[in-house]
């Protein structure tokens, strides 16, 4: 060994008094770490207590290894202070270089185990850092896994918690459904935390989310009913005015069929009612007065779709009849301007186009009006018009 100067002595202990320093910092922000406090003060099960059970220990023996590693430092400081003689170099330099830490490590199997195994190891102050390195990667290795774990599936179920609690003011307790499913959803939500609590590590993230999921549409659910109840009687009564709506729409398709019908041939009815509006309505008051927001929301739901489509029926209807009533005339107006065309083409004295004009002007001031008779009669009339008109160029 060689013995180091006085400055060498000096500086040396002085690195070292830093380090052990750092390392003692580290370690006490590792003891009072949210993860650290987190499973040492839980009653832990699965993975967690497995890899806690390993990594405690491993954080048992640390702690030990720095005590010792501690003292051997506060002796270099203490020496590197003093008045440094030979001897106190001496010791100086053995201290810091030799091995000088007695540690006791993790016992060896019987089976493999030497009969003058003491159990205690002799390290160099490098050594000792060097092995406590590893240790303090292993247990802060767990301990960051676990807070990270809990922070990430924390995060969720407190926002579900939240959802919950939002939904329980919002839905009375006559609401349909609603109370079995918060209930259920609140045993899950309790069930899940004391998983996280007790077993961190083996918290399934994906089942936190699913919970916040549907704790998020509970809600929604909720501020729907609440939606519904404070405007029930408001919608209820839009209700009523899209009813008025299709029924004016079909008391406009009958009168149009009722003109029509006489006028010509062949035009369909108007179709009926396909549930009765008044039934319906008096359904709805009833769901109303009885409080049963859920099964009021749905009816209304339903019946807007189902007003709105038969409104939009009827028009439909309407528009069909008017619209054969304004074939029947446009082919008036055809009609006479051919006539007109073969005036100009001096053939309005010929026999077979004066019977051709005659018999689809029959058939279009006949009442009721076949129309496709009557446009095949004034398509006749036409090509005959048309062929005059040809041989005269």
């Amino acid at each position: 060994m060689i013995t180091m100067n006085r400055q060498q002595a000096v500086d040396a202990a002085a690195k070292a008094g830093a380090e052990r320093d750092t390392i003692q910092a580290n370690l006490l922000d590792l003891d009072g770490s949210f993860g650290k406090r987190l499973l040492a003060g839980a009653q832990l099960t699965g993975v967690s207590k497995d890899r806690w059970d390993k990594a405690s220990a491993t954080l048992a023996a640390l702690w030990d290894t720095y005590a010792t590693y501690s003292g051997v430092v506060d002796r270099v400081v203490a020496l590197a202070a003093g008045r440094l003689g030979q001897k106190e170099l001496t010791e100086l330099t053995s201290l810091l270089t030799l091995p000088s830490v007695q540690v006791t490590r993790a016992q060896t199997p019987l089976s493999r185990r030497d009969l003058a195994d003491t159990g205690r190891d002799t390290l160099t102050l490098a050594t000792a850092v060097a092995r406590m390195r590893d240790a303090f990667a292993e247990v802060t290795g767990v301990v960051t896994a676990a807070e990270q774990a809990w922070n990430t599936i924390a995060a969720p179920l407190d926002a579900a918690a939240a959802d919950l609690a939002r939904a329980g003011m919002l839905a009375g307790s006559d609401d349909e459904g609603l109370a079995a499913e918060f209930a259920q959803l609140r045993t899950e939500l309790d069930a899940r935390r004391a998983a996280l609590n007790a077993d961190p590590l083996g918290a399934q993230v994906a089942a936190a989310n699913r919970l916040n999921d549907r704790a998020a549409a509970a809600r929604a659910r909720a501020e729907e009913l609440a939606s519904l109840r404070t405007g029930a009687a408001r919608r209820v009564a839009a209700v009523r005015g899209l009813a008025d709506e299709a029924r004016a729409a079909r008391a406009d398709a009958m009168t149009a069929y009722e003109r029509v019908v006489i006028r010509v041939a062949g035009v369909p009815p108007v179709p009926d009612f396909t549930a009765d509006p008044a039934t319906r309505l008096a359904r709805l008051d009833a769901l109303l007065q009885g409080g049963r927001w859920t099964r009021l929301g749905s009816e209304l739901d339903l019946l807007e779709r189902e007003l709105a489509a038969e409104t939009a029926k009827f028009q439909e209807s309407e528009r069909t009849v008017v619209t054969l009533l304004g074939r029947r005339d446009e082919l008036r107006g055809l009609l006479d301007a051919y006539k007109a065309k073969a005036a100009r083409l001096g053939a309005a004295e010929d026999g077979r186009l004066a019977d051709l004009y005659e018999q689809a002007r029959g058939m279009l001031w006949t009442a009721p009006c076949d129309l496709a008779a009557a446009a095949a009669a004034v398509k006749n009339y036409q090509q005959a018009v048309l062929a005059i008109g040809a041989r005269r160029l």
